[in-house]
């Protein structure tokens, strides 16, 4: 028993539980750790995706705006452009770590304006070292990549927007 957790495995159990409690006394959000091949990942709680989730709302936000104040009416064009884009948002089933394509050397699954088959993979979310394959559930055209390769994601979030066929 004690080779094991020594040799085979690069974290032990009592430093997880060590670390786990460190990032709860702390209110640390993520931890990542390496050590040679293994990689150990600690995330507490939920990542705002306010973005999109708050799109409705946007907009009668930043009416507001320039009046309240004047000076921030450069900000403005800026904060308005991503809440334009509607159409059919593809979400993240699970926390993990997004990839525009199946290996390093390959293209992405799919590129902003091309056009998709309800079934067609999208993109993997890779969680537990399980690559997952994340297909469309709509026929149309890819408006918006929301996501770059290798990016941690999190339950829910929005990793592209699709325009369906009419």
């Amino acid at each position: 028993m004690g080779n094991e957790s020594h040799n085979t495995d690069a974290f032990a159990i009592d430093e997880v539980r060590e670390l786990l409690k460190l990032v709860k006394e702390n209110e640390i959000h993520e931890l990542s750790i390496e050590r040679g091949e293994s990689r150990l990942r600690i995330k507490r709680g939920h990542a705002p995706v306010a973005p999109v989730m708050m799109q409705s709302s946007m907009p009668h936000m930043l009416q507001m705006q320039p009046s309240a104040a004047p000076g921030s009416t450069a900000t403005a064009p800026a904060v308005a452009a991503e809440p334009i884009i509607s159409g059919h948002t593809i979400t993240s089933p699970m926390v993990g770590t997004y990839y525009a394509t199946p290996t390093p050397k390959d293209p992405p699954f799919v590129s902003e304006g091309d056009v998709v088959k309800s079934g067609d993979r999208l993109c993997i979310v890779e969680a537990m070292k399980m690559m997952n394959e994340i297909e469309s559930d709509v026929a149309g055209r890819i408006l918006k990549i929301l996501v770059k390769n290798g990016q941690p994601v999190e339950f829910g979030q929005p990793l592209m927007i699709i325009e369906p066929n009419a």
